[in-house]
């Protein structure tokens, strides 16, 4: 049964802001102040990533625009590069961190959520897990409904979760005095040199800045894919980018940098010195609906993952099916939420499997940004019109952005080297695993050809 097209433009554009806005922005702005130390370099470091990432919002607008195919993240590299690596690259993320990830999220989200609906008798590591169990069941019921229910709760969650960011960010700007962190000793020099420094801050800024690439798997799902995909990815970043400057500096004008390295979340300590003791309160409601809405959007994509992987014959037949009246892959989608419950009961042992792929993203992602060459090379042989978006300043700027992605993992190898090296691990372990479901779905035969009938 073939996907049909049912989300609108706004939809998808505020599929790409959830796929973005997880709870990153309020926890990583502490890790990028710690690397960074002066205000240029911070302000530096979110500036570039949003930069690059307004580079990969044009480069993938086109590569939405020109194979709007479901699973596209997946399916674009298997008709560039083949099935093999594109099995690869795909397989550790979409079948087993994507689960554990967000296990990890619900998990989160059930740490600020129990303390404002439990008694304190009540709360316990026991109870956080039940929490983030059943707000995943609840989710899974609303994603079983049809494509259209789930982009209707995404639009809701995604809207209140940009209203609160704008909220603190009015809070923030409104508060008189000096930064909160200015009766605190000067901290220290990094030790690093200016350019080091930047580096090491960007792999976070960039991980922060990252998801939005997944866009693409729901080529399919989106009405007037090849004019409203493209429009829904930069109007979706452009979104994103306001949102991480504004409240990078409403931390900045509260905190300063040198507070903002010394808050274990930042966002609630901006929060308590704002609103006082309705702090807590508004940033665990923030988190929580954030947590929520990525949950949300990762049920809604990943299976059309999967439709694209059954359709390359690496992954069983059965994850391609689709309910042709809600559109939900009601098998795939079972098989994704079984993944994460199971994580949630199990996750000290999944972490460590989280940050070992995380070598692979940037790579992955810069090996599905690069089919942009293959694409226009494919059309230019054709001789087919074509009349979607297209990346400016061609090839320079999908170019760079590749090149940037690859300078990513290889800072990430230089200073996360044992993680990178465990990611590499797992790539390698995929080649077994893809022979495996290939000769599982072997195609099968042509039926013999059946003789006349005899009269």
């Amino acid at each position: 049964m073939a996907i049909k097209a049912k989300l609108t433009t706004f939809d998808t554009t505020m599929i790409v802001v959830s796929l973005v806005i997880g709870i990153g922005i309020f926890r990583t702005p502490a890790i990028v102040a710690k690397a960074t130390h002066k205000p240029v370099l911070f302000f530096a470091a979110w500036s570039l990533g949003g930069l690059i990432s307004l580079l990969g919002a044009l480069t993938f607008a086109e590569i939405g625009s020109r194979f709007p195919r479901p699973g596209s993240f997946y399916k674009v590299v298997a008709e560039s590069y083949g099935s093999l690596p594109a099995f690869m690259l795909n397989w550790t993320s979409v079948l087993i961190v994507n689960g554990a990830g967000a296990a990890a999220v619900a998990i989160i989200g059930a740490e600020y959520l129990n303390p404002i609906i439990l008694p304190q008798r009540l709360q316990s590591q026991l109870a956080v897990q039940l929490s983030a169990a059943g707000l995943m069941l609840i989710l899974l019921v609303i994603n079983y409904l049809g494509i259209k229910t789930g982009a209707w709760a995404q639009n809701i969650l995604t809207l209140i979760k940009i209203g609160m960011i704008a909220l603190l960010v009015f809070a923030a700007f409104r508060h008189h005095g000096f930064p909160a962190a200015a009766s605190l000793p000067a901290a220290g020099e990094s030790s690093n040199p200016w350019w080091l420094a930047l580096a090491i801050g960007l792999i976070s800024v960039f991980y922060t800045y990252g998801g939005y690439q997944c866009t693409i798997n729901f080529g399919a799902d989106v009405q007037k894919a090849q004019r409203n995909m493209p429009r829904a990815i930069l109007i979706g970043v452009l979104i994103i980018i306001a949102c991480y400057l504004s409240i990078n500096f409403a931390y900045f004008k509260v905190l300063g940098v040198q507070g903002i390295a010394e808050a274990k979340l930042v966002a609630a300590e901006v929060a308590r010195v704002c609103f006082g003791s309705f702090g807590y309160l508004f940033v665990s409601l923030a988190i929580f609906l954030s947590a929520t809405g990525f949950l949300n959007v990762t049920l809604m994509q990943i299976p059309r993952a999967y439709y694209a992987m059954a359709e390359d014959r690496t992954l069983p037949q059965v994850f391609k099916k689709v309910n042709p009246r809600t559109q939900t892959q009601e098998f795939a989608l079972l098989f994704f939420g079984a993944i994460i419950l199971l994580s949630i009961s199990l996750l000290s042992t999944f972490e460590n499997i989280v940050n070992y792929v995380m070598f692979l993203d940037s790579m992955n992602i810069a090996v599905v940004a690069s089919t942009i060459f293959v694409l226009r090379r494919k059309a230019k042989l054709s001789g087919q019109p074509y009349s979607g978006a297209r990346a400016p300043l061609y090839p320079v700027l999908p170019a760079f952005f590749v090149l940037f992605l690859m300078g990513i993992s290889v800072n990430v190898l230089l200073t996360q080297t044992k993680q990178a090296l465990m990611g590499a691990v797992f790539l390698v372990t995929g080649l077994p695993v893809f022979f495996l479901m290939r000769w599982i779905n072997k195609s099968p035969r042509p039926a013999a050809p059946q003789p006349p009938a005899q009269a």
